[in-house]
């Protein structure tokens, strides 16, 4: 009988697969207790798992294993428009050096022209559906430069919430970071993403927005990854993002 058949395929080649350990090691995991199948404990070696479907985790971290969806973060830079192709010829995602042709890519969310910061690309539909709708709260992270000192007064406003053209906007974590008299950099974290709702929430406490960033999308963190330069998921953000849309 072949390693897949219709039963499905060895964990132990699944987790090899996913890049968590060789299968010896996988072996071992499996006999330490430390593999769990769609919330139960693993404790014989052949077992069988569909990775397509089945939720595997170790040590508690859920392990995504389904290979049919590629997924990328992208530091995009300022200037740059937030689609795969721009009718009017302006620069775009693909226009950035190493965002692969090949692949039919789409971007989560988006981020206007002139804000910088993360932005994930990639193939699966469901994914990007989920980690864009609101109603999953999954945190966006911004780091805003704007005019003037912010002072404690406009940081509880920000904290009780505002009320915008479109309806009131409430971050889920407002943070100062840094003020003198000529701008102050403000950490704004919020689960929605209507248009330029950083920008309009500082503008409504008269402290524009000079140059704006994205530093994070849930677990997954600018970090290290230069402006204009991307990379791959890791095993651990994927793994935390599947989690947080319910996948």
């Amino acid at each position: 009988m072949s390693d897949q058949d219709h039963e499905g395929i060895r964990l132990q080649k699944v987790l090899a697969q996913a890049g968590v350990a060789s299968r010896r090691a996988a072996e071992e995991m499996i006999a330490g207790g430390r593999v769990e199948v769609n919330g139960e404990l693993v404790i014989h070696q052949g077992r069988r798992v569909d990775p397509e479907h089945d939720e595997i985790r170790v040590d508690g971290s859920r392990i995504p294993t389904a290979r049919r969806h590629v997924y990328y973060v992208l530091n995009k830079p300022r200037g740059v428009v937030s689609t795969m192709e721009d009718p009017e010829g302006r620069p775009c995602l693909a226009d950035l050096e190493g965002v692969p042709r090949h692949e039919r890519l789409f971007h989560v969310g988006r981020l206007d022209t002139e804000t910088e910061g993360l932005i994930l690309l990639t193939n699966d539909g469901e994914f990007g559906h989920r980690l864009s709708h609101p109603s999953y709260k999954v945190l966006k992270t911004y780091l805003a430069d704007v005019e003037g000192r912010v002072d404690a007064k406009v940081m509880r406003r920000l904290e009780k919430g505002l009320t915008l053209d479109d309806g009131p906007v409430r971050p889920d974590k407002v943070r100062l970071v840094q003020a003198t008299d000529e701008h102050s950099l403000v950490e704004v974290s919020l689960h929605e993403g209507r248009n330029r709702i950083v920008r309009r929430m500082m503008d409504s406490v008269a402290h524009p927005v000079r140059r704006l960033s994205r530093t994070a999308i849930g677990p997954v963190r600018v970090g290290r990854l230069g402006v204009g330069d991307m990379r791959r998921l890791t095993g651990e953000e994927l793994g935390k993002l599947y989690d947080l849309v319910g996948l």
